[in-house]
């Protein structure tokens, strides 16, 4: 399970913004540079998905306000506001401290909407 130490508001944005590990990857990928522009195929590249998944992760990143258009046609560079970067601040440190603690949150949040998706097919008696 999460490690105590985890702050409500770090426990907070992973559970409500986090939709995924390799989502968090490329956060963290993008904020280890901030002036690199990255495309989708070097996403991919860099955190070993499929490009097509790459794509998926800038769309996510620039809707979170995470990432910004680069000059590069396609490509997004770090730029959270000051409030979002210092929390992403927080969640680095926090994965870097306990990525197992850090990764099973965000793996159980998905295993829950899951669950609630089979059981919305389930037959019940009334």
């Amino acid at each position: 399970m999460t490690s105590p130490e985890l702050q409500s508001d770090v426990r907070r944005y992973l559970l409500g913004s986090v939709p995924s590990v390799p989502y968090l990857e490329a956060v963290l990928l993008l904020r280890a540079d901030p002036g690199v522009a990255w495309d989708a195929a070097g996403l991919a590249r860099r955190l070993y998905v499929p490009e097509r998944r790459g794509i998926e992760l800038l769309g996510q990143l620039r809707e979170s306000g995470i990432a910004v258009a680069a000059s590069q046609a396609g490509a997004v560079h770090y730029g959270p506001e000051p409030q979002l970067a210092a929390l992403v601040d927080q969640v680095a440190e926090a994965y870097a401290s306990d990525l197992v603690g850090v990764s099973s949150l965000i793996h159980s949040r998905i295993d829950r909407r899951a669950q609630q998706f089979a059981d919305a097919f389930r037959f019940r008696k009334d």
